[in-house]
Formats: C-alpha cells, sequence, structure tokens
C-alpha cells in the first residue's frame, strides 16, 4: 500500500498544481473522483494488466464512463496514466489530491455518528467545536449507528473522538476485570 502512495503522490501532485494555477480545484475534484470510481469497479478493475485489452480501450472504457466530468486534460491524464501502467492507481491519486486541496484550503471532513439523527442545531455545535479545534472549515457528515446506544464518535482525519455510551461501557467492563 505504501508504495502505491508513493508512485502516485507524483501525479496527484502534479494535477494538483495545474489545477491550482487555473483555479480549477473543484472540477478536478470531481474528474478524478469519477475516474477513481470508474477504476475502482471490479469489473474494470479485472481489465487492468490484462493483455488482451489495449490501454486505447481501458482509456476508452474509463472515459466513456467517466463522462462530461472528464474534460481535455482529464482524458490526457487518463491516457498518460495508461500508457505507463499506472490506471490502478487512480484511487490513491484521488486520495492525494484531496488532501492536498484540503490543506490549500484549509477545510477539515468530520464524521459524526451518532445512535440517533442529529438536530440542525446539534449539527452546528458539532461544527462549530471542530472548526475552533482544528482551526479549520469543517465539512461535517452525520452516519447513524444505533449500536452506539447514545453519544458520538467524531472522526476528522486521523483524531477519534469517542464519546459513544459503547465506549463508556467498555471502559467500565476493563476497569471492573482488573
Amino acid at each position: 500500500m505504501a508504495e502505491r502512495l508513493t508512485i502516485a503522490r507524483p501525479y496527484a501532485k502534479a494535477v494538483f498544481q495545474l489545477a491550482r494555477s487555473q483555479q480549477r480545484l473543484p472540477q478536478w475534484s470531481e474528474a478524478l473522483t469519477a475516474a477513481a470510481r470508474v477504476i475502482a469497479d471490479p469489473r474494470v478493475h479485472a481489465l487492468l494488466g490484462n493483455p488482451g485489452v489495449s490501454n486505447e480501450q481501458l482509456v476508452g472504457l474509463v472515459t466513456g464512463v467517466a463522462g462530461a466530468s472528464l474534460d481535455e486534460q482529464g482524458r490526457n491524464l487518463i491516457a498518460t496514466l495508461a500508457a505507463n501502467r499506472r490506471l490502478g492507481l487512480l484511487p490513491e491519486i484521488a486520495t492525494r489530491f484531496e488532501q492536498l486541496r484540503a490543506e490549500a484550503e484549509r477545510t477539515v471532513d468530520v464524521t459524526v455518528t451518532s445512535a440517533v439523527e442529529l438536530s440542525r442545531a446539534q449539527q452546528k455545535q458539532y461544527s462549530e467545536a471542530m472548526r475552533k479545534r482544528l482551526d479549520r472549515e469543517v465539512r461535517l457528515h452525520c452516519e447513524l449507528d444505533p449500536g452506539l446506544l447514545g453519544g458520538a464518535v467524531v472522526r476528522a482525519g486521523d483524531l477519534v473522538i469517542d464519546g459513544s455510551v459503547r465506549a463508556e461501557l467498555a471502559q467500565l467492563a476493563i476497569a471492573a476485570a482488573s
């Protein structure tokens, strides 16, 4: 996995620099996400490295399915990756591009998983608290997991704050066993 990220990094950086210079970060984000989704499909992924499928056929498949989200530069990127046998790295390239974009825009994706649906006021509270803690603009994503019993788990990159009832019960069980 680390090797794939190492190989994908220069491609992501080059695309990011191009997108930033053209002030087209959202468009490139959409294009990379669409192309990565195509490559991640098991049916398409199985064609990578297949000697019966040419690079031109792979390029045609990816650009055809990704459709209008790929402009001429996006199609050129897909062709370059295919020529260098790197199409399989598109998911890693897209992920790294999004990381670079988030750093440049000083944003962070925060996922709040709760046992019950959060009200708008609660969502705003979580968003404000994380904005202050991380000193970044927050894109809040809410998920439901009734198995948490109550409370919430907040994830922002590597940061995890587990304030769920399930975690508290697990801590009590550990303390009781000691």
